[in-house]
């Protein structure tokens, strides 16, 4: 089938305005190097404003005094947040360190903050301070191309600290899809490194592409001129742990093992979680099963996947312009075989596959080879010095005598890896002289996550990380209450109905609807694999703790053996299931 099939036919209508200034940006270059010299503003201008995303940055500025700015007579405090790309999540000590002293000297929060994309960001730096910050990344051997924008961004991979050989098969692949699918202009280089090879980079080897999945680009060859019609998310995930929450995500390779090496991967296309409050025609989905392939067809699969996107999205409805809604437009069956045609192959049938299990095994795990992992329960990914936990300080402490790496998961939380047995006194006495382990974090607590939202995402309506751990205190005394202390609900709390805090996977998810009121969901499961439905809609904290409240207490009541509360409510009635029919679950 070709691209021209017209089943992928969109009705006409004019594109958004993101397709001409991605057409008119020089493959992503605009006028950013001489808009860095504009002191007039803190900020970009014009169509800069979105493509330094495709840079890894976005403009934000501290809603806190934005105010109290106006009255002065003074633009908002504008700067940027960065967000490093790192596949799967691993990084070195020595990175660690320099991306420390970078927080602490450069830019206004002093903080670094490990997100669900399993990478870090940096919050708060200013304009001067910004190419600055690009080239002391490119000397430490990393860099933010394509952690924002219309492409592919991090890959994600599952942390899984115990089965060390299988991981490091599936993180190896992690890295070779992310470099398969990065931009090939040289914007990047040009504008932040004078032109300078990229440290992360430089050894980059590229698959050869088929005609059918070329964009005709000579510059960008998988993902054209136009780039993709919206973001693009992408993960490695290994049975039966469900950490990277693959069904927030576009394409998914599940590793499938044999004989304890890995044979390949099932395929899994078009999930995500965004959505607009009353809109219909936006919705969650799960992603949809394709088939298994093997090793020697996993770069092949991503391109084509990625192609059929470029070419079949929607470009003039970017509400509607994720693969999920491509899928839903074209028809499963439709997308399938034209992967298939551009890949060059068929998928298998699927091969058996699991997950029954989402959540960081917080603490010390052995793996299989005898060295040990620490998983740190990081609140919110917020790594600061507070007072009387100076977790910002320990982290760099423990980088200084780890002979390893850290692993950052998809869950905000932070890996000390492959600690030998010589080591691991002082590992963790550092931690516990830090805060960074504390025998007080609740199972519920560590099951629980926010998105950043207030003050600096421009798009938050109400707050979700500052939130969320009194909120938390409150659940856990509801869980005491009843028993059950030892017990925990996926929780998950975003500012906004775009979905980066996965409260669209969670067994219980507030959506910010209005400064202190949230739209509550319940009905996911433990597992990741199924969407809440809307309970209450606009409501106030003391509303949905009564709410939360009686729902433990029947659940204490009258669960069944082991049965998590997500099931519970399904099982009982709160709320009907969300089929994978999109518009059940606007029902």
């Amino acid at each position: 089938m070709s691209t021209t099939d017209p089943r992928a036919k969109l009705p006409d209508a004019p594109l958004a305005d993101n397709e001409r200034l991605k057409y008119q940006s020089q493959h992503l270059r605009g006028t950013i190097a001489e808009d860095l010299k504009d002191g007039m503003t803190g900020g970009f201008n014009g169509d800069n404003f979105q493509l330094i995303r495709f840079h890894g940055m976005y403009e934000q500025d501290d809603r806190d005094i934005r105010a109290e700015r106006a009255d002065q007579k003074l633009e908002p405090l504008k700067n940027v947040m960065l967000r490093c790309r790192l596949p799967g999540g691993i990084i070195k000590p020595e990175q660690w360190l320099g991306i420390d002293k970078f927080a602490g000297e450069s830019t206004l929060y002093g903080s670094i903050r490990l997100t669900n994309r399993q990478t870090f960001q940096f919050h708060g730096v200013l304009k001067d301070n910004i190419k600055p910050m690009h080239q002391w990344l490119n000397e430490l051997g990393l860099d933010s191309i394509a952690t924002a924008g219309d492409v592919n961004r991090n890959v994600l991979c599952t942390s899984n600290p115990v089965e060390s050989g299988l991981h490091k098969e599936a993180y190896e692949w992690a890295k070779k899809i992310s470099e398969h699918l990065l931009p090939k202009t040289r914007a990047y280089a040009e504008i932040w490194l004078d032109g300078e090879k990229l440290h992360s980079t430089e050894d980059l080897v590229t698959a050869p592409l088929a005609d059918s999945v070329k964009s005709g680009d000579a510059t960008e060859p998988v993902l054209g001129k136009n780039y993709l019609p919206r973001k693009f998310k992408t993960t490695v995930v290994i049975p039966p742990h469900n950490d990277v929450d693959l069904h927030a995500n576009d394409l998914n390779f599940v590793a499938i093992e044999e004989n304890g090496k890995l044979a390949g991967f099932n395929v899994l296309v078009g999930g995500g979680l965004s959505m607009e409050h009353g809109n219909t025609k936006t919705y969650p989905n799960t992603a949809r099963e394709f088939g298994f392939i093997g090793l020697d067809k996993v770069l092949d699969c991503a391109a084509a996947v990625v192609s059929v996107q470029r070419d079949w999205g929607n470009r003039s409805d970017r509400k509607n312009a994720k693969t999920r809604y491509t899928l839903d437009r074209v028809g499963v069956q439709t997308f399938i075989e034209e992967v298939e045609n551009r890949m060059g192959t068929k998928f298998e049938p699927l091969r058996p596959y699991e997950f029954t299990s989402r959540g960081d095994r917080i603490g010390w795990v052995q793996g299989e080879e005898g060295n040990w992992h620490l998983t740190l329960f990081i609140e919110n990914g917020h790594l600061l010095d507070y007072p009387g936990r100076p977790l910002k300080t320990g982290m760099r402490e423990i980088a200084k005598i780890h002979t390893s790496d850290f692993r950052l998961t998809a869950n905000q939380n932070l890996i000390v890896a492959d600690v030998t047995p010589s080591e691991k006194d002082a590992i963790e006495k550092i931690a516990r002289e830090h805060g960074l382990i504390s025998n007080s974090v609740t199972p519920q607590r560590e099951n629980s996550m926010a998105c950043v939202s207030l003050p600096t995402c421009p798009l938050a309506m109400a707050e979700a990380e500052r939130f969320l751990p009194s909120f938390s205190d409150k659940i856990d005394e509801i869980l005491a209450r009843h028993h059950l202390s030892q017990e925990h609900i996926v929780l998950r709390v975003t500012g906004c109905p775009n979905g980066c805090g996965r409260a669209m996977l969670a067994e219980i998810g507030l959506v910010g609807k209005a400064v202190g009121r949230y739209n509550l969901y319940t009905g996911g499961n433990r597992e990741g694999t199924r969407i809440p439905r809307l309970f209450k809609e606009n409501i106030t904290e003391p509303e949905i703790l009564d709410i939360i409240n009686q729902w433990v207490g029947a659940w204490a009541q009258s669960r069944e053996a082991n049965e998590s509360f997500g099931d519970f409510s399904v099982r009982t009635g709160i709320v009907k299931p969300v089929t994978n029919a999109p518009r059940d679950f606007w029902a």
